[in-house]
């Protein structure tokens, strides 16, 4: 029983950074008006020849791609009064690549929520002094260690933020149709090295955010909890218990 217990903390303590972390980048992935911010901040119509409107709808068409079930991404744009796809064949299958990699962040962001939920739920069953302390604690815990890897990660990409995403690249990926070329193909040209230096910084500064709001909150409730001793001559005496 011991050791379940132990194992249920450790797997709360690290699926509670994982599950900020995830939720974040899930909700940057998803929101339209970062993409549109991106386009404009890099100026993507310049670098495409590609009119806004029409890369305002492509991102929403990548957005649905990363949550539907569709295998190949397949967006036409009018360029020049011509329907012509708006990746080549090469940033179609990096995209796909791209599809596997967000579903893993989806998956384990379910997981996660699943697993602190899970964790919540036992603790309150077998409510107490003792376990909602522990859970104040576990909960600083696991913040620590998502921050702890922020700070670690944040060293590399202040330190060199472009050989840092190409090492991250070459880890997750295993063929290099990631290395696109920004004179000729619009997935570079509209995700440009800033718009995901940007948005790595965005997502790490939300979840510091969130850790720092659920320390506090188990600080204060650490400190409103703590058991004061006993005022001298109650409760220790028998005589004063008694009235004496």
């Amino acid at each position: 029983m011991v050791f379940v217990s132990r194992l249920a903390t450790a797997c709360f303590i690290v699926a509670l950074p994982l599950f900020l972390v995830t939720s974040n980048v899930r909700f940057l992935a998803g929101d339209i008006s970062f993409y549109k911010h991106g386009f404009r901040e890099y100026e993507s119509v310049r670098r495409t020849g590609i009119a806004q409107p029409e890369l305002d709808r492509s991102a929403v068409e990548i957005i649905d791609y990363f949550e539907n079930d569709a295998s190949t991404l397949r967006i036409v744009v009018n360029d020049n009064g011509q329907e012509t796809s708006l990746f080549n064949a090469r940033e179609i299958e990096h995209m796909k690549d791209v599809k596997t990699l967000m579903q893993v962040v989806f998956r384990t962001n379910e997981v996660t929520l699943a697993v602190v939920l899970g964790y919540l739920v036992c603790v309150f069953l077998w409510s107490g002094e003792r376990p909602l302390r522990n859970l104040a604690r576990d909960a600083i815990a696991g913040v620590g260690v998502g921050v702890a890897s922020i700070v670690g990660i944040g060293v590399f990409a202040v330190a060199g933020f472009d050989s840092t995403w190409a090492k991250f690249h070459e880890i997750v990926f295993q063929n290099d149709f990631w290395k696109l070329n920004p004179d000729t193909d619009h997935l570079i040209q509209m995700f440009p090295t800033g718009f995901w230096e940007e948005a790595t910084y965005i997502v790490g500064a939300l979840t510091v955010a969130e850790g720092v709001l659920l320390v506090a909150a188990a600080v204060l409730y650490l400190a409103m909890s703590r058991k004061r001793p006993p005022e001298p001559g109650r409760g220790s005496d028998p005589a004063v218990r008694a009235g004496a």
